[in-house]
């Protein structure tokens, strides 16, 4: 399992403990605001780590979670020329012409 996936899945399970709630209610919590989830499919993403962003977040809102801390994350990774990985827009304007034929 990556060291992301870990990250996340304790991050989610330990929002459920300080609510006191388990994956029971959680699913009826996700089902009650239109999800359509099953005890067996929740434990199953939760015990991977791998869900996705929207389901993350459904799961933080129906727990009433509002806030997250994201603890300090040491990675092997190393940038080299970060200017590469930067995107902005440009600051000039830009002129269109149409050739009218």
């Amino acid at each position: 399992m990556s060291e992301w996936n870990h990250k996340v899945k304790r991050l989610l399970k330990s929002e459920l403990v300080k609510r006191g709630l388990s994956t029971e209610d959680l699913t009826v919590l996700l089902n009650s605001n239109g999800c359509a989830e099953t005890k067996s499919s929740v434990d199953s993403k939760i015990s991977r780590g791998t869900f996705s962003a929207s389901f993350f977040m459904q799961c933080l809102y129906v727990i009433g979670c509002t806030k997250i801390e994201i603890e300090q994350f040491n990675s092997s990774f190393i940038i080299s020329q970060p200017s590469n990985l930067l995107v902005a827009e440009p600051k000039t304007d830009l002129k269109i012409s149409r050739d009218e034929n």
